[in-house]
């Protein structure tokens, strides 16, 4: 007999966004020795708490882990992955948050370090294929600028 496998929505990644000279530039964070996938480098994520929405767990979880406050948040797709060890195929809600150009991350114990790199090359250096994904959906919502056009009315949270 098989135990149940649950679906549920848990998690958030947030691509954490600022206007550069040459275009968007995504923050990228290593994972730190002595954590999950130490030496990958990824986008902000973490769990939904209980009684959270997820918009509100993806603006907690880029102050908790880059301490930056994010000006626009925008819902941009849903993604998601089996966690064996738990028997939970866990859909994210993925986010675009664009910060203060002139903001400087501080980090967490789980990161030791960070880069702001143009959309193309953060793409190069994720280690989840989620997020290579999810940066294709935000150069596209944003290739005409800081706001996603005709879309705008409908995945701008704040």
């Amino acid at each position: 007999m098989h135990d149940a496998v649950s679906i549920r929505v848990a998690i958030v990644d947030v691509l954490v966004v600022r206007e550069g000279a040459a275009g968007l530039e995504l923050l990228l964070m290593r994972r730190a020795a002595n954590t999950r996938c130490t030496g990958a480098w990824e986008v902000v994520h973490g769990r939904i708490e209980p009684g959270e929405r997820p918009e509100q767990a993806a603006a907690r979880e880029v102050r908790e882990e880059t301490g930056l406050a994010p000006v626009k948040l925008y819902n941009v797709t849903l993604g998601g992955f089996y966690l064996h060890t738990a028997g939970v195929v866990a859909l994210s809600c993925v986010f675009c948050a664009f910060v203060d150009p002139a903001g400087a991350p501080t980090l967490g114990p789980e990161h030791d370090a960070w880069r702001w790199l143009p959309l193309a090359d953060a793409k190069a250096e994720c280690a989840w294929p989620r997020e290579r994904e999810a940066i294709d959906h935000v150069a596209h919502l944003f290739r005409l600028g800081a706001d996603a056009g005709a879309v705008e009315d409908v995945l701008r949270v704040f």
